[in-house]
């Protein structure tokens, strides 16, 4: 069995972070991934992030992976890869499952940084081969380099699905439309911007009501809606061999709930995400959590969270003073204050902070 003061389930951008600041403070880090190399999402973002420079603006999320992959490693890091966690025992003891076997990690300390899964709806033939989540096509594109389609329908004008949309454009994609239930554009201006400049219509109020063909997409029936309830006689087939979601994402949980995590529903947050309180702590003492499983949002946010996760964990371990713990979560805060500012970040910080109540009155 292998042991280790600080266990880490998750290697994006969260685990990442909290992995080099548990590790920078003396502690002995594990780190579990279920793919091959650490980096989760960012591997898949060739796009350039925007915003301040403390924020990593002018870099592009392939870039920063590698960076803090390299960090990480320098710091002693030990990687755990191709090693998917399915539970954890005792509150301490991780068990993993590999192409090998099984293997257990007793750790004194345990990080989850789980990520979020794509969130899909059902309509006539939404089973079809061609019918895909927009970050399975990102996955195709960014790390394969293979084109899931040629023309394609893009569902939901998130900033997931703007720049999955941008991207597959990039690779040569025929991108017919963007399609959106709300009456606006979910995502950042600038994202739809570059979309419309490219010639891709964004269709708010409508939805996809069919994908027809045999056995595969070969079109895709869209409608406008008025108040989320089709429209009729505004229905029209568009030819198209794949249809991509990007209907949102859900918060992976399951891990925490397993530990006897407690949990709240709150869906600007994705849905039912660990209570915690403002060092990153469950209700369940010596588990933290950090990333898009307190809440769907940012990389750079993830990052920041992930840095409180890996901070607070190293001084609960007594390797930091708790002056210095304090001086260094105070500017991880100040950095997440900032990143949630604006009308995208307001409702998730009231209910962050809604978590911390619980977590603090737990």
């Amino acid at each position: 069995m292998t042991r280790s003061d600080v266990t880490i389930i998750g290697a994006g951008p969260a685990g990442l972070a909290a992995a080099i600041e548990a590790a920078r403070a003396g502690a002995k880090v594990v780190l579990v991934d279920e793919n091959a190399r650490p980096g989760g999402q960012l591997f898949k973002q060739i796009h350039k992030f925007f915003g301040s420079r403390e924020h990593f603006a002018g870099t592009r999320g392939i870039d920063l992976a590698r960076k803090l992959c390299q960090e990480a490693q320098e710091l002693g890091v030990q990687l755990v890869l191709d090693t998917a966690a399915f539970a954890i025992y005792d509150g301490r003891i991780v068990a993993g499952t590999t192409p090998k076997g099984t293997v257990q990690i007793e750790s004194e300390r345990i990080i989850l940084a789980t990520g979020a899964m794509e969130n899909t709806f059902s309509f006539k033939g939404w089973t079809k081969p061609g019918v895909m989540g927009a970050g399975a096509a990102q996955t195709m594109i960014n790390l394969h380099r293979v084109l899931p389609g040629s023309r394609i329908l893009m569902v939901g004008s998130g900033n997931v699905g703007l720049i999955v949309t941008y991207q597959l454009l990039q690779a040569g994609a025929d991108v017919v439309a963007v399609i959106e239930a709300l009456p606006k554009i979910g995502g950042y201006a600038v994202h739809a911007a570059k979309v419309r400049r490219a010639g891709v219509p964004i269709l708010t109020s409508h939805t996809v009501l069919e994908a027809k063909g045999e056995p595969e997409v070969s079109s895709a029936v869209i409608c406008q809606l008025d108040d989320f309830k089709p429209v009729a006689g505004t229905e029209r087939e568009v030819e198209v061999d794949t249809v991509c979601l990007a209907v949102g994402l859900t918060p992976l949980a399951e891990l925490a709930w397993m530990a006897g995590c407690q949990c709240e529903y709150l869906p600007a947050l994705g849905g039912f995400v660990p209570v915690h309180d403002e060092r990153m702590e469950t209700t369940v003492k010596g588990i933290f959590v950090a990333g898009d499983v307190t809440g769907v949002e940012e990389a750079s946010t993830a990052i920041e969270e992930g840095r409180l996760a890996g901070i607070a964990a190293a001084a609960s371990l007594g390797l930091l003073s708790p002056d210095e713990a304090e001086e260094r979560m105070t500017a991880a805060w100040e950095r997440l204050a900032a990143l949630r500012m604006g009308p995208f970040g307001e409702g998730r910080q009231a209910a962050k902070e809604q978590l911390m109540k619980v977590g603090k009155a737990g």
